[in-house]
């Protein structure tokens, strides 16, 4: 969790600045919508290198380990994450500043690819499987745990500094921070042992081909081909899943930014404030969602979550209207709530769709494919729409039809809470393990 922690913050502490500062800073010669738009395509760069990150960082980690892995895709995301802070702004070297920007921004996006499988693979291929909703939905809490260090820094620059100071040199210290923060995650994850049911699933595959080579070991098919192959209707599955729990999540903490300032003028503060009080929220509910998946079922608990997200888009909107910060903060704490009824289970439910030997590209894959349709353009519909329509609720039915697509592709799917991970040893389905009655 702490390592995916340091990992969310330096990926949502761009999406922040890319709705406050950026579009001043790196694009200064568009009006202020085309400049939102071309700071929100940098963001949406981001995911579009993620699958490709997925792709290389799943392949390496179902062949040498998850932990290798987390540690490279850490060391990429911090150094890539200090160097925009030290980016000098269009002012000083033209059109270079937003070129660097990008390819920094790429870096961020291949690391993060790598990084949420292997994270959610670390715990839930550790421990008590009846419990593994709620244990692998606490790296799921570093997300939202990112968010509040990143919204946390930014909101408290915002109130301390002027608006002129802020948007100058103060929105670069967090950037820098990104440093000490990357020092821990990396203690921490040097400290971890490798997943078990790996290290016993790729001794059974040695063994096992060691057997019908006669001693010598046969060539494995590469993992990506066999995810395609073996795991088609998983991989769509995943996605499915993914969409409205990814189209709401940067709806409801970074199109609200643009929403609040560019529709109301209300001060970057404002906006800062009440998605820190949602993030402190989602971080208690997440692993919350995840231990009620473990005891009803991943499915229930996520359709609850995606539909709850599609209704409360519209009362969200009605409650920003208001230009309230009470209002504003409930809208955005009740959003996350439901967001995490997604999120929660998320991580055990991948998980558990894809066999050991595959499973770090095969969630990989289904997880960041997804993020490219779903998260990444989410801030560039949204800023699009409301531009086309001049109405938030525009954006509430754009998160609508993503709730529908999400029911869809998880009531079409059969309950998977009940699989055993370990009991995979090599490229078949998770088997389904007897579960007591008392459960």
């Amino acid at each position: 969790m702490l390592g995916t922690t340091v990992e969310w913050y330096d990926f949502f502490l761009y999406g922040v600045a890319a709705a406050i500062v950026f579009p001043a800073v790196f694009f200064p010669d568009a009006d202020p919508v085309a400049g939102t738009l071309l700071s929100f395509g940098t963001f949406a760069i981001g995911f579009i290198a993620r699958p490709l990150g997925g792709l290389v960082f799943g392949h390496y980690g179902d062949k040498i380990g998850r932990k290798k892995l987390l540690v490279v895709s850490l060391m990429m995301m911090g150094v890539s994450t200090f160097l925009i802070g030290l980016i000098p702004g269009y002012a000083t070297i033209g059109v270079a500043a937003p070129l660097i920007l990008i390819l920094l921004r790429l870096i961020q996006g291949f690391a993060l690819g790598g990084e949420w499988g292997g994270a959610v693979l670390i715990v839930s291929e550790h421990g008590d499987p009846k419990r593994r909703g709620f244990w692998a939905s606490w790296p799921q809490a570093g997300a939202p745990a990112g968010q509040l260090l990143a919204n946390g820094l930014l909101a408290l620059l915002a109130v301390v500094q002027s608006e002129a100071a802020f948007q100058s040199w103060g929105w670069r210290i967090p950037f820098l921070l990104s440093a000490i923060l990357i020092g821990i995650g990396l203690y921490v994850r040097l400290s971890v042992e490798e997943s078990p049911v790996f290290r016993q699933a790729q001794e059974r595959a040695a063994a096992a081909a060691a057997e019908r080579a006669g001693g010598s070991a046969a060539k494995e098919s590469m993992p990506i081909l066999e995810v395609f192959r073996r795991y088609p209707r998983e991989v769509v599955t995943a996605m499915g899943a993914r969409f409205a729990e990814n189209v709401s999540y940067y709806i409801f903490t970074i199109v609200i930014s643009t929403y609040m300032t560019q529709q109301f003028g209300l001060p970057s503060s404002f906006v800062l404030g009440a998605v820190l009080i949602g993030a402190a929220v989602h971080v208690v509910t997440i692993p919350l969602w995840g231990a009620v998946s473990d005891r009803v079922g991943r499915r229930p608990v996520y359709v609850f979550g995606a539909a709850g997200v599609g209704v409360w888009a519209f009362a969200f909107f009605a409650l920003l209207n208001t230009e309230s910060f009470a209002l504003t903060a409930l809208a955005v704490v009740v959003g996350l709530v439901l967001h995490g009824a997604m999120y929660g289970p998320q991580a055990a439910f991948l998980s558990e769709l894809f066999g050991t030997k595959v499973r770090y590209s095969g969630v990989s894959i289904g997880y960041q494919l997804a993020s490219v349709a779903a998260g990444g353009l989410a801030p560039v519909i949204s800023v699009a729409l409301l531009s086309a329509f001049g109405t938030g609720y525009a954006i509430a039915a754009y998160v609508a039809a993503s709730s529908v697509l999400t029911l869809v592709a998880v009531l079409t799917y059969r309950e998977t809470r009940d699989r055993d991970l370990s009991a995979d040893a090599g490229f078949g389905r998770p088997e389904r393990a007897a579960r007591p009655a008392s459960s």
